[in-house]
């Protein structure tokens, strides 16, 4: 599978652009600012219905203007599959497959599979556990829909639990036994996930670990580590534990929507521990992992998107980079930078056919 083709209406900086596509290695080049991110972000937009780096669907609407939309389409052994998503100032984002509207966006999800690499992904290492939570779960969703369902299925009831918990404050009561119907369906929920997320990372870590000794040189080991309150009790057990604490608080306090990733280098925290490159090693190891993956479980190679990681690389990561993207279990790439000459340089000795956009 392969994207042939990409039109953008109003999608950003672009008001109408057509984009054709090498099934191997696309390269956008060009100065900060003429868009070539946000024509990976739109690449990105027709896998997952939404942007990789604004939450809000609006402000990608192109400024003076009152929708967009995104087409794409995509060659595969026997046919060619159209992909169109498109949004209209206050109504809702519609999503298409061959013509046929999505109901639901999570039944997309997986069937058109992509890693993105990107300065953004900085946000794994300096943010809060719910960033590197949504890694995990992003990871797991494109290849198993049931965990995904469950995962919708236990956030719906985490927020039912908490406005019942501010409803009992709010109204000075307290009813064990309505409370006791979400515990229940928490634990059932919650359970699937945690053991999905631990058999994910048993499988994930020593790929990751592989990857990152390939880019690095194997001069540092590092490590991920998963953290769960699971761990030590159930969650019925943990909600007993917590109880009067979620009353005080009014909000749960236990469960698998407090998971975390430690991501260490040496023993210890890399956002602490980590230099600048070695971070962004880690990154790059942490996508690859991503990218090879989702690849065993969907039997599909994804699209990989490399936004701007050759800054901040010596040139002995970049070569390992190349050098891994040479292989053959690499599909299609679409690569942005700034520099022209050093990109041309770079994927011109990769014996792999490609094309060069100039933005």
């Amino acid at each position: 599978m392969y994207l042939q083709r990409i039109s953008l209406v109003n999608f950003k900086n672009f008001q109408s652009h057509t984009f054709d596509f090498e099934d191997k290695i696309n390269c956008f080049v060009g100065n900060n600012g003429v868009g070539k991110t946000n024509v990976l972000d739109a690449i990105y937009y027709l896998s997952f219905a939404k942007s990789y780096f604004n939450p809000i669907a609006s402000q990608q609407i192109r400024h003076g203007e009152d929708f967009f939309v995104i087409e794409g389409e995509y060659k595969t052994k026997d046919r060619v599959e159209t992909v169109v998503c498109s949004l209209k100032r206050g109504s809702k984002k519609i999503l298409k497959r061959n013509a046929k509207t999505y109901e639901k966006f999570s039944d997309h999800i997986g069937h058109l599979p992509l890693v993105i690499i990107s300065p953004a992904d900085n946000d794994l290492i300096i943010e809060g556990s719910e960033t590197r939570r949504k890694f995990i779960d992003a990871c797991i969703s494109q290849g198993d829909k049931t965990y995904l369902q469950t995962l919708i299925s236990y956030n719906k009831v985490l927020s039912q639990r908490n406005s019942l918990l501010k409803y009992f404050a709010a109204n000075r009561l307290f009813d064990e036994e309505t409370l006791g119907v979400y515990n229940e369906q928490m634990h059932h929920y919650g359970s699937i996930i945690y053991q999905k997320r631990q058999a994910f990372l048993a499988d994930f870590i020593p790929i990751f670990k592989e990857r990152y000794a390939a880019i690095s040189g194997n001069k540092e080991p590092v490590n991920l580590v998963y953290k769960s309150q699971l761990h030590t009790a159930e969650l019925l057990d943990l909600f007993s534990q917590t109880l009067e604490r979620d009353r005080l608080l009014q909000y749960t306090t236990a469960g698998v929507h407090k998971d975390d990733l430690l991501f260490e280098i040496e023993d210890f925290p890399i956002k602490k521990f980590g230099s600048q490159g070695q971070q962004k090693s880690y990154l790059i190891a942490l996508k690859l992992a991503e990218f090879d993956f989702i690849k065993k479980q969907s039997n599909t190679t994804p699209i990989l998107l490399l936004d701007d990681i050759f800054d901040k690389l010596d040139d002995c990561r970049v070569a390992h980079i190349i050098n891994l993207v040479n292989k053959d279990e690499f599909g299609q790439l679409f690569i942005s930078d700034t520099h022209k000459e050093r990109t041309e340089e770079v994927v011109s000795k990769t014996q792999q056919p490609y094309k060069i956009v100039q933005l």
